[in-house]
This record gives structure tokens, sequence and C-alpha cells, in this order.
């Protein structure tokens, strides 16, 4: 009760920042303090949380690859943006985060460019009320929600332990989670029907999706840790926010409550303010395998603090990935 009240109000917590902060509000000091550019890769950045934090941060100097799978929207983000800040480099690659030979081909092309990389932001969010299969025949809302961004973070992290070392600036990761996590049960989470629900249920899979992001960040940082790797990697949630994401969670709540709710609702802005504050803020150095509300660290689950459930994920995730690029390397 104590924390919906400070919610509602919007009272600040320990950073200064609260619920009702926006990403411009959290990063006004950034700018004055950035040592060199930087580059940032923002998934789901053609619409809502993810365009809002592409702006921002392009505000503030961080150059933005935006990976869209619809190139066109892209490409309208990227002159909204620049109207703003002429200035602001845009860097648009395909990309289809719900196949994993899609991932490969645009990490393929960010590598090639030379850039360096400081910022991930594990942002774009997928939810489907009925069942559907990605192409490598892998539930949609965990092969977008978790396994790409899995199988992305894999593929850049050297690159960004790379730009760390060379630059002595701290590269970060960002999980783009829910406070919806919490709904995952530890007796269904299972790494194999997650692949392949036998009975599909569209929320239970947007959950499990999102405490699979959190276990992946928790994972992530203890393995960074142990190599002195000089980057970082957090979730957070960014607060329900008007986005596609809740238009197309039909069925999950009446439309009365859907009405109330609405009442309740951040802006973009504010949604975004966790993401950026995490991504920007000085506050956030050596800051790893934390969660994150309203700019704030938080509590999330029993099960999303599970160390051994964390590691097992990240195995069978691994493991997975393997498999399937043994198979396409046999078929081609």
């Amino acid at each position: 009760m104590k924390e919906t009240l400070r919610y509602l109000v919007g009272v600040a917590g320990p950073s200064g920042f609260g619920s009702n902060s926006t990403a411009e509000q959290v990063t006004e000091d950034y700018s004055f303090s950035t040592p060199s550019q930087q580059t940032a890769i923002i998934t789901g950045a053609t619409s809502g949380i993810g365009e809002e934090t592409a702006r921002v941060l392009a505000k503030r100097g961080v150059r933005i690859v935006i990976p869209a799978r619809d190139l066109q929207k892209g490409a309208q983000v990227k002159e909204t943006i620049q109207k703003e800040t002429p200035k602001a480099e845009i860097i648009l690659l395909k990309i289809d985060l719900s196949s994993f030979a899609s991932i490969k081909r645009f990490c393929s092309e960010f590598l090639s460019l030379g850039l360096p990389l400081n910022i991930l932001i594990n942002n774009a969010g997928k939810f489907c009320q009925n069942l559907e299969l990605s192409e490598d025949k892998i539930e949609m809302t965990f092969a977008t929600n978790y396994l790409g961004h899995y199988l992305l973070t894999e593929m850049l992290i050297e690159k960004m332990i790379e730009t760390a070392a060379q630059t002595g600036i701290e590269g970060r990761i960002i999980n783009v989670s829910s406070v919806i996590h919490s709904w995952a049960k530890r007796d269904r989470f299972n790494f194999n029907n997650m692949l392949n629900p036998r009975n599909y249920n569209g929320t239970r899979a947007y959950a499990q999706s999102k405490l699979a992001n959190i276990l992946h960040a928790k994972e992530m940082a203890r393995q960074l840790k142990a190599r002195n790797a000089g980057v970082t990697i957090n979730a957070v949630h960014p607060g329900i926010v008007k986005t596609g994401i809740i238009r197309d969670l039909k069925g999950l709540i009446t439309d009365s409550l859907c009405f109330l709710a609405s009442k309740l609702l951040k802006t973009t802005s504010q949604g975004a303010s966790t993401t950026c504050y995490v991504a920007l803020s000085s506050e956030m150095n050596g800051v790893s395998g934390k969660y994150f509300v309203d700019c704030n660290e938080s509590h999330c689950s029993s099960l999303a603090n599970d160390e051994s459930e964390a590691r097992q994920l990240w195995k069978h995730s691994r493991a997975l990935i393997h498999r399937r690029s043994l198979c396409y390397q046999t078929i081609t």
C-alpha cells in the first residue's frame, strides 16, 4: 500500500526521481559530463518507450542504432528525431528479433561498421493472445522477448567488453522487463514447455518471458563480474504505459478495469525514464544484476532472484542456440 501511494503521488526515491519523472528530466546532466560520443543499440525503437528512449539518448549526444523489422517505420523515427536534434546520428539496420538467422545477420552487419558499442537496450516486447510460432518453431512471445535478446546480447557482448576496455567507459546492458514477471509460477517455468507450450495462455507466456529477462540479467551480471569485464547489466520495469503491448492485452482485464487502470498509466516519457536513467546516470556506475522501478532499485519476485534458476535458463538457452547453429551449418 505504501509503495502504491508513493507511485500515485510521484514521491522521489533515493535517486531523486520517482514515477512522475520523465526521460528528459533524469538525463538532464548527462550531456555536460559525456567524455565522448557513445553508441547505443535500442530494440523496439520504432514506437512507444523504445522510440522515446532513442529520442532522449540522441538528444544527449548518443549515436543511436535502431534494429527495425519495418525499415519504413524506422526511417520515420529517424526523421522525427533529427528534426528535433539535427546533429543526431541514427543508423537503421534490418532485424526480426524472433528469427535467429535475422539476429545473426544484424550483428554481422553492425560489427562490420567498426563502431564502438557502449549501451545495449533490450527493449522490444511482444504479446500474443493466441499461440504463434516463430520461423524457428518457437512460441513467438518467448522467442521475441527473451531468446532474441539473449542471442543479440551473446553476439555483441565481446564488442561491448572491448569498447569498455579501450575507452574506459563502462558498458551498460538494460533488459526491459515488467512487474508482470511476478505472475510467473515456478511449477510452470519449464524451458522446453516455454518453447512449445502444450496449453497456451498469452498472459502466462508474457509473464514468463519477462521473468526470463530478469534471470538473464542476474546470470549475465555474475559472469561479467567474474570476468572483470567493465560492463554491467540490469533489468527495469518501465511502469504500465499505454503502448502497443497494452492494446494487445485484450482479455487480460475487463473494459471497466482497463478504464480505471488508464488513470494510473504513465506517459511514454515517464515510461522511458527508468531505462534512460539506468543507461546514462553516473549513479549507476558499477551497479549490476539489479531490478529497477521508477528510477530506483526495487524488489523482484523470489523466483527472479533464484541464482540456480538463472544459471539453468542461461545454460538451456545457450545449448538451444548451439544446436540450432549446427543445424543451420548442416543445411547450408
